[in-house]
């Protein structure tokens, strides 16, 4: 679990885009969702939601079912076990809750 830990580090605070990895992260721990629901949930440009998706994938930490427009997402097997890893590190990067259609997340 601690390589998890550590990938979740640099997915959320190792760059740029790890503010909206996260909200994605958060969002899907709720229940699954398709991008374009992902897009409209949080605010964002579908195109920015995929290439999030894509990173999270590539690194394990999302699953997807389907094809197409209709592929649903996933929070991985491994990053449900660590959930509290996230939350951990999500609380330390300044962000408890994720308000949808925002680019921030609230501290506190």
């Amino acid at each position: 679990m601690e390589s998890t830990k550590r990938l979740l580090w640099w997915i959320l605070a190792g760059s740029s885009g790890g503010l909206n990895r996260g909200r994605i992260i958060f969002l899907l721990r709720q229940r699954p969702y398709n991008a374009h629901q992902i897009a409209r949930q949080l605010g964002l440009d579908y195109k920015t939601v995929r290439h999030h998706l894509d990173v999270l994938v590539e690194n394990s930490l999302v699953i997807s079912k389907g094809e197409g427009y209709g592929k649903m997402f996933f929070l991985s097997p491994e990053l449900e076990a660590d959930y509290a890893a996230f939350e951990g590190i999500w609380a330390q990067i300044g962000k408890t809750r994720i308000k949808p259609g925002t680019d921030s997340g609230d501290a506190g």
